[in-house]
């Protein structure tokens, strides 16, 4: 078949109907925002991006990669803000190649789209939301919002694409013995902004991700590429501390004063955007089977949303493009091979990735803040240095390389154990074997 339609023109949309197009199929994409190129979206609701090494590989398969880095930059550790305000930054890598990048998702779907608008066998409706999917019939029922109407469309091969609320979730679970599952966590999020300086300048340190832990929630901040920075702030719906206390400019004010001293004459809309901007919530969508026969597949959210805590929603959802078309060239095409192969593939490394997501949000919030936990990174640096190609960090298999998630998360788990256990009893490096340390790694990883 040598057409598709996809519903959902968002970074994982975007991106495959770009491969696709480029492999000569015809490429119809339903979207229900407006074309984002043209009209302003609202923000307060996407948390910044960091783009890292699976999503780059996506990228260069479409020859975006440099592109888009050249609308990043570079994060190169966790800048670590105790109450006390004296920070410290804790390096992702080894190296000054190895950085994850902070990009905002509107000018990335922004080069997206304007790479696919070149391509003259694909075509984005903008304003028409998907409303309904027959898998008997093979339709699609599609709304123009501009218009007001409904219309049916014969759609003999669909992708959804159309994130953590996708229409063609839906209308697979009103036609299938399909399992489904959302977790939402107790936390919610909400962003504010830290403008430049008078000067236009950064007002803090640039080439980091910032993070304020405080155990059992946190604030973060990313880079944009006008020197602001979009901060997020993580608390519980309910509790002290949580959204429901915050209800008043006082409280507000009151909250960030004693919690976050060093970052509030940095927000000077604080209260303001506090309750201007909306609320998110927070959630893991696992489901199975992803598709149907040759006719029907979710990929990115639609099939697995998680939490932003590792930085990889994104990522793994243009590696899902990839491997899609990785499948396509290898299959000639034949979807029914390719959709089942596919979900065979990426339906184990879509729940350790959210898994991993899930457990990096405790490390952020709460181990962040351990001086241990630094000397463990300090240690992991060291043994990626000295014995390269017997050890990578959970980390570096994740962010810097492709390693399955399913590995990274098995892997990382042991280790993370084991060198945790070592540098909880020492208060420097140098009281560490670095030997013995990876003797004790890869024994544990023997046993497991």
């Amino acid at each position: 078949m040598r057409e598709v339609t996809l519903v959902g023109g968002g970074l994982a949309g975007a991106l495959l109907a770009l491969m696709l197009a480029r492999r000569g199929l015809t490429v119809t994409v339903y979207e229900r925002r407006a074309d984002l190129r043209i009209e302003r979206i609202e923000e307060g609701r996407s948390i910044n991006l960091a783009l890292s090494v699976r999503g780059l590989h996506a990228l260069e398969q479409v020859g975006l990669a440099d592109a888009v880095v050249a609308q990043t930059i570079p994060m190169r550790g966790r800048l670590i803000h105790p109450v006390s305000g004296n920070t410290s930054l804790i390096p992702y890598g080894r190296t000054p190649e190895q950085v994850i990048r902070s990009v905002s998702r509107r000018n990335l779907n922004v080069q997206l789209l304007d790479a696919l608008a070149h391509e003259p066998n694909a075509i984005v409706h903008f304003h028409h939301r998907c409303v309904g999917y027959d898998l008997r019939t093979r339709t699609l029922t599609i709304r123009d919002e501009s218009a007001g109407r409904e219309f049916r469309v014969e759609a003999p091969v669909v992708i959804g694409t159309d994130g953590a609320a996708s229409a063609v979730r839906l209308a697979l679970l009103q036609s299938l013995r399909m399992n489904y599952s959302q977790e939402f966590l107790e936390h919610g999020y909400k962003e504010l902004t830290l403008p430049p300086a008078a000067d236009g300048s950064f007002r803090i340190e640039p080439h980091a991700l910032h993070i304020w832990p405080r155990g059992g929630f946190m604030m973060i901040a990313l880079p944009n590429l006008d020197r602001s920075f979009t901060c997020t702030l993580f608390v519980a719906h309910k509790g002290t501390p949580g959204f429901d206390q915050l209800t008043t400019r006082d409280a507000v004010r009151d909250f960030f004063t004693q919690t976050f001293p060093d970052a509030v004459p940095l927000l000077p809309q604080l209260e303001d955007e506090f309750f201007r901007n909306p609320t998110g919530g927070l959630v893991t969508i696992r489901c199975s089977p992803w598709h149907v026969n040759g006719q029907v597949l979710l990929l990115g959210d639609a099939a697995h949303a998680i939490v932003p805590f590792f930085g990889q929603g994104m990522n793994c959802s243009f590696e899902d493009c990839a491997v899609l078309v990785e499948l396509f060239d290898a299959h000639n095409g034949d979807w029914g091979v390719i959709f089942p192969r596919f979900f065979e593939l990426r339906k184990p490394n879509a729940d350790a990735i959210a898994q991993l997501a899930l457990d990096n949000f405790i490390e952020m919030r709460d181990t962040s803040a351990d001086p241990h936990f630094a000397i463990k990174r300090q240690l992991e640096h060291l043994l990626e240095e000295r014995y390269p190609g017997q050890f990578l960090s959970k980390y570096a298999m994740v962010s810097f390389h492709r390693v399955p998630y399913v590995e990274a998360l098995e892997r990382g788990r042991v280790q993370d154990q084991v060198l945790m256990e070592l540098c909880s009893q020492v208060n420097s490096l140098a009281e560490i074997d670095v030997a013995e340390a990876l003797a004790r790694v890869q024994a544990a990883l023997a046993r497991r």
